[in-house]
């Protein structure tokens, strides 16, 4: 087991959560005890668990803050680790990005039919996605186009064209104004361009907790958004790896990978499609920092959190509004 200080530090935060530092046994117990938990405070205690056991194997320095959702009152806190580091989020903060891109949506001052540029100029060389694949330039796509590779295939020529439409000293003023200001991109010489900036735990969740809440954006950006971050095409290597379709619907999730860092973070929703787990999960420094596939040790790590995390809150209602799921089926052509 690699378990530095950074580590140490954290996972000890976890233990008002029910989890014991350096008691394995004991969590893998807490794990088991029961098949699905019927109180939040259960619930917490065993996501608290999960998370303990699976970020103790993989190493590293693990930064989150997970809550579980209560009805009697505020969230129950299961994971409390390191929680207001700021750090680089990496593409987890593509969701604060389309925020305020929505933000200006719900003012008037853009559209989502609106039509951008995709210039060969403004395409990131071998970056993530599918813009950097097309070969044809130059090109006209929707500001939608444009959200939906952002947050699904996490396409990083996105970045740039909603650049276009949002610079970068707007997209930090506006979370500013939203309480997020540890939520930040970080602008460089040309303002419609930023690199993706700096988050805590603590306000990913926070952000995530206000879009479900309805206080982040408009009924219809808030539907869209969560929309993109539930479809099947999202990120599917983490806390969705092992999963079936109907509950992959069930979870709206980001990831973010750079360097060393493997981050993810999200919701999951009950049945009823009302939020009931937030989860913002930030690693680094784990082994084999070049593998940015399904084997690298956080993404693994998270595999195995996902469904387990799900089992712990699957009799647990959920709070607020509903966001049902929109039936998806495959298609042959034709």
């Amino acid at each position: 087991m690699r378990l530095n200080r950074r580590t140490a530090l954290g996972l000890g935060t976890v233990a008002t959560a029910g989890t014991v530092l350096g008691t394995a046994g004991t969590a893998s117990a807490a794990e088991s005890t029961e098949a699905s938990p019927t109180t939040p405070a259960r619930a917490a205690r065993r996501v608290a668990a999960v998370f303990a056991k699976h970020s103790a194997e993989a190493g590293g320095n693990w930064q989150a803050y997970v809550s579980v959702a209560d009805p009697a009152g505020p969230p129950v806190v299961a994971v409390e680790a390191d929680a207001d580091r700021r750090i680089e989020a990496y593409s987890v903060n593509k969701i604060a990005v389309a925020t305020a891109v929505l933000d200006k949506v719900d003012r008037g001052l853009l559209t989502l039919d609106q039509q951008v540029e995709v210039s060969a100029a403004i395409v990131v060389p071998g970056g993530d996605g599918i813009f950097s694949l097309d070969g044809a330039y130059p090109s006209l796509v929707t500001l939608g186009h444009v959200l939906a590779n952002l947050l699904t295939v996490s396409d990083d020529t996105a970045v740039r064209l909603c650049g276009l439409v949002a610079p970068a000293a707007e997209i930090n003023s506006i979370l500013v104004a939203k309480g997020f200001p540890n939520t930040q991109v970080e602008p460089v010489a040309n303002p419609n361009r930023f690199f993706l900036g700096t988050s805590t735990p603590r306000e990913t969740h926070d952000l995530l907790r206000a879009l479900v809440a309805g206080t982040l954006l408009s009924p219809a950006s808030t539907t869209y958004l969560l929309g993109l971050l539930r479809s099947p095409v999202a990120f599917t290597d983490g806390i969705r790896r092992t999963m079936s379709s109907d509950d992959r619907a069930r979870i709206a999730t980001k990831a973010g990978w750079f360097a060393d860092a493997r981050h993810e973070a999200g919701v999951i929703f009950d049945r009823s499609g009302a939020a009931v787990l937030t989860y913002a999960l930030f690693a680094d420094g784990q082994a084999n920092p070049e593998d940015f596939g399904a084997t690298h040790p956080a993404v693994q790590a998270r595999a195995s959190m996902g469904p387990k995390f799900l089992a712990a809150v699957d009799r647990i209602a959920g709070v607020g509004t509903t966001f049902g799921i929109t039936a998806r089926r495959p298609s042959n052509g034709g």
